[in-house]
């Protein structure tokens, strides 16, 4: 029981850093034109803030490709995940670490310019990070 209100506290911290995080990923959208959707949700796969109409189904996806992706690297001796770049035919969808309690996952047109990308979405996923874990140092009440 203690562990589900903690999970239940923790999850409206995180909700109240909710603006911040929608006023980055729509600078993040500016900055990057290519971008088609993003989203900043919980290692759990919980939607904290979202630019994109799929986010729930994204969201869990990228919890399940988080899982894989940290196993990947720890196996493999790389060290913490940072970031994660899928290609599509139509596309791709890039994962950023965000803080330790976070990731930003980007949806990109096929024409993106990927260094470009990179670079504003390791700033971006480092801003973010920084209002989650934030957020959740801050005790409840305040």
């Amino acid at each position: 029981m203690r562990r589900v209100l903690r999970q239940r506290a923790e999850r409206r911290q995180l909700m109240t850093a909710k603006a911040d995080v929608l006023a980055e990923l729509k600078r993040l959208r500016v900055q990057v034109p290519a971008l088609t959707g993003a989203l900043a949700a919980s290692t759990d796969g919980l939607v904290l803030a979202a630019d994109t109409e799929e986010a729930e189904g994204v969201a869990a996806l990228t919890a399940a490709a988080l899982g894989v992706a940290i196993r990947l690297t720890e196996a493999t001796g790389q060290g913490a995940f940072r970031e994660l770049l899928v290609r599509g035919e139509r596309g791709c969808v890039a994962t950023y670490a965000a803080g330790a309690s976070a990731v930003l996952t980007l949806l990109a047109e096929p024409r993106i310019n990927v260094g470009r990308l990179h670079l504003e979405a390791r700033r971006s996923g480092a801003r973010i990070g920084e209002l989650i874990d934030g957020a959740l140092a801050r005790p409840e009440n305040t």
